[in-house]
């Protein structure tokens, strides 16, 4: 079994949270490292947990490049920590006071004179400096492994981890004491190129019950086991099945539900008919690299389904020249990213279609993101971002994960809101050995959006809703016609769930106090916050033409596909937020502390999602390999919905009446 991340690092951090209204302990805050020799410094929390020598493949070969970060000490983290907090939290005297990016700057950042030196440093190495943030909070470069390993007094070996072969350090980094009091944490393994968009297109199902990322089963099309075509709304259709739960019949899934939809199951229409469209908001949609056909998609999928088209202005994008994406083998190439890009961008244009998108690709899934979100914060280019990804589970050093929260002391202080999508693998024990929320979703300064299945009726109302987490069945026929289930209901397959749970990293805050369990955060943060929209098998329709090169980046013709994942239901509810701000001409920042706020007082506000009285179930059938499935929700791994907050859905299912509450701040 993989070792559980510790908290080995985060214990040098002085921590501080601030309750409703007041300031006091906190979270996490970056120290001086632990080890501290006389000429050098140690950085112990930045080896990867599974850096061991059973997984030892031996030393990586000299030239491997190899991307590394390295995070600099805030010059008041606990007053970083303290205000982030203060300017978030309904009742404290500082409550939406934010810094301007130069104020949060001047006052929190590593100076201009340290930064530098750490800089000088690393290119006096022969390493190439590839992000340079203006926050100047880190630095992302790029050496050999021969050049990293002289570099921070170590030596970088191979590791079989999770079936990739990934480079870490096989020894404690450490850097010279002139510049390494500066440092507060070094990344140079590789952990963070199995970031990964946490989307899923309908029909990612796995072959076997092993644990796998979900593939698409790409078999030529067969007749059908069971008839079940798709429904363009909840119980259009319906498929007559082996018995299961007291019933033979199910109603099979959705198509993919289009932009009036949804609008509608949240309640949008009244809102959108008095001009509450999303004018004079900015969501900003951070992934890695770039699609080349974004605005065309986007357009003729708009078009196709009665809507308007984004206007001159609407959309705007910062990336990278194709020649500056990097590690794209490791990172599922620009094709993998390609659609939760076009996901992200036709989410929030279905559900605010007047609000500006801003689209910053990172270079890469690990710094390049990095540098994306800095460019957002460092100019304040939207107080709305949406990031539609996730490492598996908290698998990186516990010193990483404290600088990259740095990151996000700095958006809240500002007033920016981040969501991040909880996941889509439940909880990740399938690919850990141990059950782990994902990161950044876990951090306790960003708002984690978990997921829900609906069923949107012929009218437009929301006739069902569970929480997001699907096992399949296969549906068999024998030579007599007669049908049967592989396994026993629910079945082997996990087709995909939200991600959540409790971190190993960070302590709870204060926001989650007597709201969430005592029985399940043992003191620990949880996640998800809030949950929509997320199960590609009640999913979301786009409009693509998909990466057929990942080389030219040249592309195939227009289609439609259905995709859900939590990297349908964060952009939901930034485009949510963002209709909510347009109506109270306010900033919400970052929300956790309003909304948890919000629920002590008027936890009716929240539209819970709760266990179902009797099973819910679809019949699937694949257009491609004629396979046949009973599709079981609200059966997400180890994670559960319950009455009141729970690990799959959080607080409850995002509204726009909440998302107004939310907006007005005051209870």
């Amino acid at each position: 079994m993989t070792k559980r991340l510790g908290r080995s690092a985060l214990t040098r951090r002085a921590t501080a949270i601030l309750s409703a209204g007041a300031c006091i302990v906190a979270l996490s805050a970056v120290g001086t490292p632990a080890a501290q020799a006389a000429s050098r410094v140690d950085y112990g929390g930045s080896v990867p947990a599974w850096a061991t020598s059973a997984n030892d493949s031996g030393t990586a070969p000299a030239d491997t490049s190899v991307e590394g970060e390295v995070y600099l000490n805030l010059r008041d983290e606990r007053g970083a920590t303290n205000l982030a907090l203060a300017v978030s939290t309904p009742g404290n005297s500082q409550y939406r006071h934010w810094l301007s990016p130069q104020q949060w700057i001047s006052r929190f950042s590593p100076t201009k004179q340290t930064y530098n030196s750490v800089v000088s440093y690393l290119k006096a190495q022969g390493l190439t400096i590839t992000g340079t943030p203006a926050s100047r909070q880190y630095v992302v470069f790029r050496g050999s492994a021969a050049q990293l390993g002289d570099t921070f007094g170590t030596s970088l070996h191979t590791y079989d981890h999770e079936g990739h072969q990934l480079v870490a350090p096989a020894s404690t980094p450490s850097l010279p004491s002139s510049v390494g009091t500066s440092v507060s944490a070094v990344s140079l393994d590789q952990s963070r190129t199995l970031t990964k968009p946490d989307s899923i297109q309908q029909g990612d199902i796995p072959s076997t019950s092993s644990p796998s990322t979900p593939q698409r089963q790409m078999r030529a099309a067969a007749t059908p086991t069971v008839n079940a075509p798709c429904s363009t709304y909840w119980a259009q259709n319906s498929a007559t099945v082996p018995a299961a739960y007291g019933k033979t019949s199910y109603p099979t899934n959705i198509c993919g539900y289009v932009p009036k939809q949804l609008r509608s199951a949240y309640n949008l229409d009244t809102w959108s008919r008095v001009g509450i469209n999303g004018s004079g908001q900015t969501v900003a949609i951070i992934d890695a690299y770039a699609s080349p056909s974004i605005l065309a998609d986007v357009n003729q999928y708009s078009a196709q389904n009665g809507e308007p088209t984004m206007t001159g202005g609407q959309y705007s994008q910062i990336v990278p020249k194709p020649s500056q994406f990097a590690d794209t083998a490791l990172c599922q190439e620009p094709s993998g990213w390609q659609g939760e890009q076009t996901l992200d961008v036709e989410a929030v244009h279905a559900v605010a279609p007047k609000a500006k998108v801003l689209y910053v690709g990172g270079f890469d899934c690990g710094g390049g993101l990095d540098i994306a979100m800095s460019t957002i914060l460092d100019n304040k280019l939207a107080n709305i971002v949406s990031n539609s990804y996730g490492d598996v589970g908290e698998d990186v050093p516990s010193d990483v994960i404290a600088g990259e929260q740095n990151i996000h002391l700095q958006a809240a202080a500002e007033g920016i809101g981040l969501y991040f999508s909880s996941g889509d693998n439940g909880d990740e024990a399938a690919s850990l050995g141990y059950a782990s929320p994902d990161f950044p979703a876990s951090s306790p300064y960003v708002t984690a959006v978990g997921g829900t299945s609906i069923g949107i009726a012929k009218n437009g109302s929301l006739s069902m809703e569970v929480g997001w987490g699907v096992q399949a069945d296969v549906i068999t026929k024998d030579d007599s016609g007669n049908l049967s289930y592989t396994d026993p209901l629910p079945g082997s397959l996990f087709a995909g769930g939200a991600g959540g749970g409790v971190s190993a990293v960070n302590a709870q805050p204060a926001y989650q106090r007597g709201i969430v369990p005592n029985s399940l955060a043992k003191g620990k943060r949880v996640s998800p916050d809030l949950a929509a929209l997320a199960d590609p098998y009640t999913g979301f329709e786009i409009g693509i033409q998909p990466i057929v090169d990942d080389d030219t980046l040249a592309t195939g013709s227009y289609v439609n596909e259905t995709y859900g994942g939590t990297s349908l239901a964060s952009p939901l509810t930034a485009a949510q937020i963002a209709l909510a701000q347009q109506l109270t001409h306010t900033t919400i920042g970052f929300a956790n502390p309003t909304l948890y706020g919000l629920y002590r007082v008027a936890p009716s506000s929240f539209r819970d999602v709760k266990p179902p009285s009797s099973e819910v179930a679809v019949a699937y059938t694949s257009a491609t390999s004629g396979r046949s499935f009973l599709m079981t929700l609200n059966h997400d791994t180890s994670l559960n919905v319950t009455k009141g907050y729970d690990d799959v859905t959080g607080l409850g299912a995002l509204s726009f009446d909440l998302a107004h509450q939310v907006a007005q701040g005051r209870h």
